[in-house]
């Protein structure tokens, strides 16, 4: 059957119009006729008739099976456009409308930290990524999202999968590039036994990681996974949230200093690691506020051993159950707010009904940015600009960084 393709939908499947209701086909743009098999809503081996102006030949021979990517098929300057496209009408979904900045995305080969699948082979190691919607695993010998030094760590990770992985199962490996060398954590491998302990501090020195995390435990650690935020060095516990990219963290850091402006005052919750409160604390005092012990510990030892910043105070208070209430914010000029995924509801309304001047609001989310933005702005809030940022290029991912001011 042939159809015209009419729009793409939030996860990047191209959306038709067929005798039943909507039929979803991966890899296409819309204004394209494309002609295959339909089953249920999805339209099988699909074949492009007329192609879009906005397609491109992928800049990876694996773009079409592997699944670390679904948009190499479409210009920059459409997803661009698209994905601003998400972020307005997640606010008009609120009744919302708002100045939406430029989008600014990170550059091929710079993604600093990313999650493989390995397996052992008969003859080694296969790792890669899985393929839409599949067990599948499709190496990327040649990804062009891993910046150039997570790709050097590949042969590290075969040895790892090689020492402690099997035939029958999975490895997860989450790698991290840091000033000390790759940060790399194993979930799925063999019990730790005398054996592998010491395979795996070997593979760790040889290929010079800088910390290796077999499950829940460190095994090596040749150097601390050092991070620079502003003027601090801070070395984050495994698993850490970081920011994708350098360049998306430096977009997203210029906005909320932007927001903020003069503020001597700054309030930072869901802090993390210090992304945000130790570079502002070289214009302000700073209370950071993070669920997680561990990343907390990190951030006020990386505030100590720093030299000239204003002082940053830490507590670790989980937000979602316990927000900080609007007499906590007496004096605070501004607000830097970066929650997960789910947002942040309770600390929004909260915040609402503050007199902080100021927030600045960091989402990956635009769906909960919305809701929880229509919150403030009932609370006598104005939401007075947008910036879109894309650090995971070539996905569906959205992220942005907004202020709102005290109507």
């Amino acid at each position: 059957m042939k159809l015209t393709i009419e729009r793409l939908g939030h996860l990047g499947d191209a959306i038709a119009q067929g005798p039943d209701g909507p039929v979803y086909v991966p890899q296409m743009l819309p204004g394209e006729e494309v002609e295959g098999e339909i089953q249920g809503d999805k339209l099988l081996n699909a074949r492009i008739l007329t192609p879009s102006a906005d397609r491109v030949k992928p800049p990876c021979p694996h773009a079409r099976s592997c699944g670390g990517c679904l948009m190499q098929h479409a210009r920059d300057g459409f997803v661009a456009d698209w994905k601003m496209g998400i972020v307005r009408g997640a606010l008009a979904g609120q009744g919302i409308e708002a100045e939406l900045r430029g989008v600014l995305t990170s550059p091929p080969q710079s993604r600093r930290r990313a999650t493989l699948s390995g397996r052992r082979t008969k003859g080694g190691a296969m790792l890669g990524f899985h393929a839409r919607g599949s067990d599948q695993l499709i190496p990327a010998p040649n990804c062009q999202l891993l910046h150039p030094d997570l790709m050097a760590v590949f042969p590290a990770l075969e040895a790892l999968v090689i020492a402690g992985g099997s035939r029958t199962t999975e490895l997860s490996l989450t790698l991290t590039r840091t000033l000390a060398g790759p940060d790399v954590i194993v979930a799925g491998g063999k019990p730790l036994d005398g054996q592998l302990r010491l395979d795996l501090a070997r593979i760790t020195e040889a290929h010079g990681l800088s910390r290796l995390t077999w499950g829940d435990e460190t095994v090596a650690l040749r150097a601390a996974p050092m991070q620079r935020f502003g003027k601090a060095l801070v070395a984050p516990p495994p698993g850490a949230f970081l920011q994708a990219t350098v360049e998306g963290e430096r977009a997203l850091l210029g906005a909320v200093r932007a927001a903020v402006g003069s503020a001597d005052r700054i309030t930072d919750l869901f802090a993390g690691v210090g992304t945000f409160s130790l570079p502002l604390a070289d214009q302000a005092a700073v209370h950071a506020v993070e669920g997680e012990a561990a990343m907390m510990a990190a951030l006020d030892k990386g505030w100590r051993q720093a030299q000239g910043l204003h002082r940053v105070s830490v507590e670790t208070r989980d937000l979602f159950r316990r927000p900080l209430e609007p007499d906590e914010f007496k004096g605070v000029q501004a607000v830097v707010i970066d929650p997960p995924r789910a947002g942040a509801e309770a600390q929004t309304a909260t915040l609402a009904r503050s007199d902080v001047p100021v927030i600045a609001a960091v989402s990956c989310n635009p769906v909960t940015f919305a809701r929880d933005a229509r919150v403030l702005r009932a609370g006598g809030y104005q939401l007075d600009w947008v910036h879109v940022v894309d650090q995971f290029r070539w996905s569906s991912h959205v992220e942005l960084a907004a202020r709102f001011s005290r109507a």
